[in-house]
């Protein structure tokens, strides 16, 4: 029942995710080439983005040891320096990244046991039982996401609709 709950909530906050991702206008997402932050201090949109799949997929991992993020993810954002990425993300690029966390978070919630989520999860800035490390992390992408949307906001656009539960199956057929 639990595993269900999570999937339909995972579900809602990474649609919700990418809908902003998807509805972002250029001006704002911030053009390949450009820094991470802008003229004003604020983080790009397209960073907001990837850094919340980066740690989506980091903490869905269990460990640094497990966790490599696809091509053409690196990384560099565990660097403690705060290294960044060579150039922008793309949208294109984001919502890919989005279309793998979402199975790594379907195939983990799928199979997850209560002894599961009972491990302790060890990363150098955190360590905590992995079923909290889930509901952490779910606060996480929302979090972020609403970031997003006050970016979009701001920018007299509008926000990306809110998604109160979503009828996704956990097990697939």
């Amino acid at each position: 029942m639990w595993n269900d709950i999570l999937w339909r909530q995972y579900s809602a906050a990474l649609d919700m995710l990418e809908a902003a991702i998807q509805t972002c206008p250029d001006a704002l997402w911030c053009e390949p080439g450009k820094p991470r932050w802008n003229e004003s201090g604020v983080v790009g949109f397209w960073y907001l983005g990837f850094h919340t799949l980066f740690f989506l997929d980091c903490y869905f991992s269990g460990s640094l040891d497990s966790f490599s993020p696809p091509e053409p993810f690196g990384l560099d954002e565990l660097d403690p320096a705060g290294l960044l990425p060579d150039q922008a993300y793309t949208k294109a690029e984001l919502i890919a990244y989005l279309a793998h966390c979402r199975e790594k978070c379907r195939a983990t919630l799928a199979v997850l046991t209560d002894e599961k989520a009972a491990e302790i999860c060890e990363f150098p800035w955190l360590r905590l039982g992995f079923g909290e490390i889930i509901v952490n992390n779910l606060r996480h992408v929302q979090h972020h996401t609403a970031q997003m949307n006050l970016l979009l906001r701001q920018g007299t656009h509008a926000p990306a609709r809110w998604v109160t539960t979503v009828d996704r199956p956990l097990q697939l057929p």
